[in-house]
């Protein structure tokens, strides 16, 4: 079932091609970027500095008419294209209708309606509630609120390499001290950090992963004290790493017995990233609470917590919620998005891209002793560059390769702890030929 047609896409129809007609960046991007360093504040950087003037499909397209491959989908966001026309057509009418009134103030279906759907495809049949708001970070930082209001309890269990956000409270649940952390403290408190699995690197199964992390939180913190285990299912910004069979099942099974809530951050690895709904269920995991967003609602900003019903509704009335959280528009758009997942069958397309990839990327390995890893869940894949024979790191060369990408018109981006890993999140209609000449090109730059 591969998409290859960009009129799927919605908006303009874009010629699904990688097309250079000027140095990258090009001269009108130069102009924006001088433009930028003179208003936008130094600390929001950018990894090309190319500016966009359209996208569909698996391009985008910058000011200087040069079509470049995409692999970012904007941070796994946007998954069903860059204008999706049911998520365009939807947007649109909203729009119209009205853009805001507040769900706090005066209700709308479409907030009621995105809860509906939301119950509906994550894991688990039993009853469900959901509240929604802006961004990643707000609601892993409402389901931390959640998971201490149904609990009675104060401290949160996060793991090794995570990434939450940038807000207080999930900088402190974040991993990686640069770019993220350096200079913002003091943090939250009652955080504490347990060993994830991380097969390419400790070697341990799952289960024996599993056993390290509960006997540091039984000895640290204490299961009593604990109101919540946090864990990405695929880690993300960690650098894609997939942990073990068995580890997320203990962990989840720990928290069960001793009446912690488990909380599932599916924020990059959900709505079909990963080949399934959510990566939770390759591991037959049932979170208690769901965090949600980036690919929900096809570029627009919006983000959820979904869970057990008696947890969800621990919560004092008023207690959850904000200014603009469940926007009517970017209800409308996650309702388009869903509608195009579900129609696309993108859970399939993502396992096929993965395939296409997965392949791709152990030749690559096979042939070049600096790529000691391939992994990934469907189309959320990425390598681990390290020095030849070895495991250290080499996030130089990993740049390296990135940066020869984008000079070639491909979009890449880097990740991972040690930054030495680059990771492929190419949109989920993205047709088979431009993937496969993204890795031509990658294959290229590595052979440099």
């Amino acid at each position: 079932m591969s998409v290859t047609h960009e009129s799927r896409t919605g908006g303009p129809t874009l010629p699904q091609e990688r097309r250079l007609v000027t140095p990258i960046p090009g001269p009108r991007s130069r102009e924006l970027h001088e433009r930028r360093a003179a208003t936008v504040a130094a600390g929001v950087s950018s990894v090309l500095p190319v500016y966009v003037a359209a996208a569909g499909g698996g391009v985008l397209v910058d000011v200087d008419g040069n079509s470049l491959i995409d692999l970012a989908s904007g941070i796994a966001v946007t998954s069903v294209g860059n204008a999706a026309p049911e998520v365009v057509s939807r947007v649109q009418g909203q729009v119209a209708a009205f853009t805001h009134t507040c769900f706090m103030v005066a209700p709308y279906e479409g907030y009621v309606e995105v809860c509906e759907q939301l119950a509906a495809l994550t894991p688990g049949d039993h009853a469900k509630r959901t509240a929604l708001f802006n961004s990643g970070a707000e609601a892993v930082e409402n389901a931390v609120k959640v998971a201490r209001s149904h609990t009675g309890r104060n401290a949160v269990v996060v793991v090794d390499h995570a990434y939450h956000g940038r807000t207080n409270l999930t900088m402190a649940m974040t991993a990686k001290n640069m770019p993220y952390k350096q200079g913002f403290g003091p943090f939250a408190g009652e955080v504490y950090r347990a060993p994830v699995s991380y097969p390419f690197r400790d070697g341990l199964t799952g289960p024996e992963a599993a056993a390290r992390a509960i006997d540091l939180i039984d000895k640290q913190v204490g299961a009593g004290n604990v109101a919540c285990i946090v864990v990405e299912p695929v880690l993300g910004e960690g650098g894609f790493i997939v942990p073990a069979p068995g580890y997320l099942s203990a962990l989840a099974a720990y928290a069960a017995a001793n009446g912690i809530v488990f909380v599932a951050d599916e924020i990059q690895s959900g709505m079909c990233r990963t080949g399934a709904w959510f990566a939770s269920e390759h591991e037959g995991i049932v979170p208690d609470l769901v965090t949600v967003a980036k690919g929900v609602a096809g570029g627009l900003p919006l983000a959820g917590v979904v869970g057990r019903a008696e947890i969800m509704d621990s919560v004092h009335r008023g207690g959850l919620g904000g200014t603009y959280g469940g926007n009517p528009v970017a209800c409308a758009a996650a309702l388009g998005a869903i509608a195009t997942m579900k129609d696309l069958d993108l859970n399939a397309r993502a396992r096929e891209i993965g395939d296409l990839l997965t392949a791709r990327l152990r030749d690559l390995a096979a042939a070049n002793p600096a790529v000691g890893d391939v992994r990934g869940r469907g189309a959320m894949v990425a390598i681990e560059v390290v020095q030849p024979g070895t495991t250290v790191p080499d996030p130089a060369m990993a740049a390296r390769l990135s940066a020869g990408c984008h000079q070639a018109g491909v979009l890449t981006l880097t990740c991972g702890t040690y930054g030495n890993v680059l990771r492929f999140l190419p949109p989920l209609v993205a047709p088979d030929h431009l993937l496969h000449e993204a890795m031509d090109v990658l294959a290229e730059v590595a052979s440099i």
